[in-house]
This record gives C-alpha cells, sequence and structure tokens, in this order.
C-alpha cells in the first residue's frame, strides 16, 4: 500500500492546497481587474450624472 492510497495522505492534502491557493489567486485577480476597471470607468465619467 502507498502513501496515495490513503485517505489522509500528504500528496492528496497538498494537492488540496494547491488547488485552493490557485483559485485564491484567481479570485484576487479577478477582484483587482474588476477595481481598476470600475476605477478607470470612474475616472472617465461614466458614472457622473450627465449635465
Amino acid at each position: 500500500m502507498t502513501d496515495e492510497d490513503e485517505p489522509g495522505s500528504t500528496p492528496r492534502r497538498t494537492s488540496a492546497w494547491m488547488i485552493l491557493a490557485v483559485v485564491a489567486a484567481a479570485l484576487l485577480v479577478c477582484c483587482c481587474s474588476a477595481a481598476v476597471g470600475l476605477l478607470i470607468s470612474w475616472s472617465a465619467g461614466l458614472f457622473h450624472n450627465p449635465t
């Protein structure tokens, strides 16, 4: 029986942490790009009331 066959083995736990890290990084990139887009739109005057 190898380490990979055991339910609580270290390689499986490491891959789960790696997946969580990738998901967290993707969410961070998406949120930052959305914030930058909103900032550019606001600075361009797209959110101001038309006069």
